[in-house]
C-alpha cells in the first residue's frame, strides 16, 4: 500500500468513474481496477461494489475514502510545509470551476502557474454549479470558480471579475448588424435558455421583465457550450456572457451585440471555504487569479448581475 494508491483509489471514489480515476493517474482502468482490489485483498473488505452501474462505495469506502483524504491532506501540508522554508511554492490546488469559466480561462491560468511555481500543480475539475459548491463544502476542493457566488456561513466569496451581458445570434439574424438591442425588441423571439434552476436563468428573466422584454423560450439548456450550438444552428437568439463568445465571433459564426441595459453584468467569483487557511500554492494561485481575472474598474453607478 503505498501514497499513490491511496491517491488512486480517492480519486476513482471523487470522480465516481475507474476510467477517469485512471486517467488522472495516466494508467490502464485495468490497472486502476488490480489497485483497488489489491488494497480490498490487503484490508480483508470491499470498498467498491462493482456489481452495480454505475458502482457504489460500500459503507467501509466511504469511511476509508474520509480517513485516506485526511492522511492525504496532512502528508501534503507536511510537505508544502517544508518547501516554504526552503523558499518553494509545492503542492496540489484543487479547483473547482464551472464549464464556461473553465474552458475560456483556466488553461492558461494554470499553465502560468505551474511556469511560475514548478514544484506545484493544480488538479481542475469542471462541474455543474451546483456541484461547485458542494466539492468546496466538503472539502474535495480548495476553490470553487463559477458564477453568481453566494457567501453562506460554510462558504466565503473573493470577487474575481464582472462579465458584460450580450445579446447573441446567428449573422443573418434581423438584429444583428444593431449597434445595440433593447429589451423590447425580443419581445416574441424564440429564444435559446438557460435551465430554470440557474442563477442565470433567474436572473435573466428579470431583468428582462423589468425592461419590457417577452421572449419565447422555446429551449432550455444546462451550460453555455450547448446554447451556443443551438444558436449557430439557427434554433434562436440567446443573451450570454460576452467573453464566452468571443472566438464564435472572431469565426464569424455568430454575432455579440451589446444590450441596451446599463451595466448587465455576470458576477464570477472564487469561493472556498469559510476560515480555511490557504497553503502558500493555494494563495499564490488565489493571487494569480486575482491579477489575471482582471476584474475591471467598477462602472459608474450600480450593476445589474445576472
Amino acid at each position: 500500500m503505498t501514497l499513490e494508491t491511496l491517491r488512486l483509489y480517492c480519486d476513482i471514489v471523487r470522480l465516481r468513474s475507474f476510467s477517469r480515476g485512471a486517467a488522472a493517474h495516466q494508467i490502464s482502468q485495468s490497472a486502476a481496477s488490480q489497485a483497488v482490489q489489491q488494497l480490498e485483498g490487503e484490508l480483508g473488505v470491499q470498498l467498491i461494489d462493482r456489481t452495480q452501474r454505475p458502482f457504489a462505495v460500500t459503507a467501509e469506502g466511504r469511511a476509508y475514502h474520509e480517513a485516506c483524504r485526511t492522511v492525504l491532506q496532512g502528508y501534503d501540508q507536511a510537505v508544502a510545509g517544508l518547501a516554504a522554508l526552503r523558499g518553494q511554492v509545492s503542492g496540489t490546488v484543487r479547483v473547482a470551476a464551472i464549464y464556461s469559466v473553465g474552458l475560456h480561462d483556466m488553461s492558461r491560468h494554470v499553465q502560468r502557474f505551474t511556469a511560475l511555481h514548478p514544484h506545484a500543480k493544480v488538479r481542475l475539475d469542471y462541474l455543474h454549479p451546483h456541484k461547485v459548491v458542494e466539492a468546496v463544502v466538503e472539502d474535495e476542493a480548495d476553490l470553487g470558480i463559477l458564477s453568481y457566488p453566494q457567501a453562506t456561513r460554510a462558504i466565503a466569496v473573493i470577487p474575481l471579475r464582472d462579465e458584460p451581458m450580450v445579446f447573441v445570434c446567428p449573422p443573418g439574424h434581423r438584429l444583428a448588424r444593431r449597434r445595440s438591442v433593447a429589451a423590447a425588441d425580443l419581445n416574441g423571439e424564440p429564444f435559446v435558455a438557460f435551465d430554470r434552476d440557474l442563477q442565470i436563468r433567474k436572473a435573466v428573466d428579470r431583468i428582462l421583465k423589468q425592461h419590457g422584454g417577452q421572449v419565447n423560450a422555446i429551449m432550455e439548456l444546462d451550460n453555455i457550450e450547448t446554447i451556443k450550438q443551438a444558436i449557430v444552428l439557427g434554433s434562436g437568439v440567446g443573451i450570454l456572457p460576452d467573453p464566452t463568445v468571443r472566438r464564435e465571433v472572431t469565426n464569424r459564426t455568430l454575432v455579440a451585440v451589446p444590450l441596451a441595459i446599463p451595466n448587465l453584468v455576470r458576477p464570477v467569483g472564487i469561493i472556498h471555504r469559510r476560515n480555511k487557511r490557504f497553503t502558500p500554492a493555494v494563495a499564490r494561485f488565489v493571487a494569480l487569479l486575482r491579477e489575471s481575472g482582471a476584474a475591471p474598474a467598477p462602472p459608474a453607478g450600480p450593476a445589474k448581475s445576472v
